[in-house]
């Protein structure tokens, strides 16, 4: 039984409504039936852990607060939702700046915050509190005390605003930690934008709630400068640990411990690391995200083959991934061609090809290996000697699939380890092509060349984004 439905049970509406002022938990979980009505509020220990700490910050007790806890754990709507609808209701003077990386996130944070504030409950809650009529909006709901709460992008301009409270919910997505220049971009918006914003340095806060994402992510970037509470609430606990709950209350966590098993037992966490990838399930997860340098695969990852799927199988297709250079000379990288065997849920790697080759040569090689495996699609990146050898095998009725590059190198490998660490990857027992392709992965990204990664990836990528292995997409 939650909280509210005990209080409500034992007690009349005015003590519940002392509990809902004077309780941000309590004040949450109220607004959680407001804006997830439907669904069911599972309360935990985290929470009250969660609520204490946004006190402190709202009673000036703490001036720079890190909170870490995996996805879908009601951050948000205790750190941009309730907490600012909460301190405006106690001092409407307050001037509250919420940032995300997304507009649309934003923007949803700010419509369900100001859902509550409308309420018929949330009035009788805080009647000295008022909408000013004139500026309620998406973008800012300010009231008649000139206290507001502004909505704002991470990396946006905030010319001319300054607050007494910002939060940062979200700093960036997962998919763009992996690329150095936009971490860099959010962490410099930080240091050069955003902590000049505040009205009083000496007394404002700045809360910064996220999951890890990287080592250097935002958060990171924060702790090493030093100064900071950190609220760390990892999915699986890696040390025993004691977490404040206020009163003088504490929640003692052993190591191994889940952090809600109610919501996510153990069977669920396993199923989460298997199809994201350890990396990825450490950093959003475990709130470890781990170091970079190289080895984004391990080789002990690849399964291996020892027959292959019959080619009649309406699932089965063989599809031809290049990665072409521009000029076939000592200096520059090799023309790549992976040829593999896509069946259902596996893609079982047949054969590499690796050559510099001047252009030419290069298409001739093209249409050999597509008429000797007699392949079903030609995948070809579209760039550089690429672009012409698209159109000019199409010239001659050959239809190859141009992939444009999304995002880094880096970051389009880091797409693949998730497939490649759950086995959906087959290697053959034995290539002459197989020592080249090992050390080329495990030096990746440090190692001198990275065109056969290049050309997995693409192959990886462009199968995992059709996320049915069935004659429709490879038709």
């Amino acid at each position: 039984m939650n909280q509210l439905s005990h209080i409500a049970t034992e007690h009349d509406g005015r003590v519940l409504q002392a509990l809902l002022r004077q309780d941000l938990g309590a004040f949450a979980e109220r607004c959680f039936h407001e804006v997830a009505s439907g669904k069911n509020y599972h309360h935990n220990w985290h929470l009250e852990a969660l609520a204490y700490h946004l006190t402190m910050v709202a009673e000036g007790r703490c001036k720079r607060l890190v909170i870490t806890l995996p996805p879908r754990s009601l951050k948000s709507l205790y750190a941009s939702i309730a907490f600012p609808a909460w301190v405006l209701g106690h001092d409407s003077h307050r001037r509250i700046i919420c940032a995300s990386y997304g507009r649309a996130l934003a923007t949803a944070h700010a419509n369900s915050c100001r859902s509550i504030i409308r309420t018929s409950w949330y009035r009788d809650l805080f009647p000295l509190m008022r909408i000013d009529p004139r500026k309620d909006t998406e973008d800012e709901v300010r009231t008649t005390r000139e206290g507001f709460r502004l909505t704002a992008t991470v990396g946006g301009a905030l010319t001319g605003r300054g607050g007494s409270i910002i939060i940062i919910d979200d700093a960036m997505k997962a998919d763009d930690a992996r690329s150095d220049l936009l971490r860099a971009s959010v962490n410099n918006w930080f240091d050069e934008t955003l902590l000049s914003r505040l009205d009083d340095k000496r007394s404002d806060a700045i809360i910064l709630v996220m999951q890890r994402l990287h080592v250097d992510d935002l958060v990171g970037h924060v702790l090493k400068a030093g100064g900071w509470t950190h609220l760390n609430l990892s999915a699986i606990a890696a040390d025993d640990m004691r977490v404040p709950l206020g009163g003088g209350l504490f929640h003692d966590r052993a190591a191994g411990d889940l952090l809600h098993p109610e919501r996510e037992p153990r069977y669920v966490l396993d199923e989460l690391r298997t199809a994201m990838g350890s990396a990825a399930f450490s950093a959003q997860y475990l709130q470890e995200p781990v170091p970079a340098g190289g080895n984004l695969v391990q080789w002990e990852w690849f399964r291996t083959w020892k027959r292959l799927p019959e080619r009649e199988d309406y699932q089965t297709k063989i599809v031809q991934s290049w990665d072409t250079a521009s000029k076939a000379t000592e200096l520059n990288d090799y023309s790549v061609g992976i040829t593999a065997l896509i069946h259902k849920d596996a893609i079982y790697i047949l054969d590499v090809v690796r050559a510099r080759l001047e252009y030419p040569a290069l298409k001739k090689r093209v249409v050999a290996e597509k008429e000797r495996w007699k392949a079903d699609i030609v995948l070809i990146e579209d760039k550089g000697s690429g672009q012409s050898l698209i159109q000019d095998l199409r010239f001659e009725h050959i239809y190859a699939r141009e992939i444009k590059p999304e995002a880094d190198k880096v970051v389009r490998m880091s797409y693949c380890t998730a497939p490649i660490e759950s086995g959906a990857v087959l290697l053959p027992q034995s290539a002459p092509w197989l020592d080249a392709f090992r050390t080329e992965l495990l030096t990746f990204p440090n190692g001198l060349h990275d065109d056969q990664v290049d050309a997995l990836s693409q192959l990886i990528n462009w199968t995992r984004r059709k996320s049915t292995y069935t004659l429709d997409y490879i038709s």
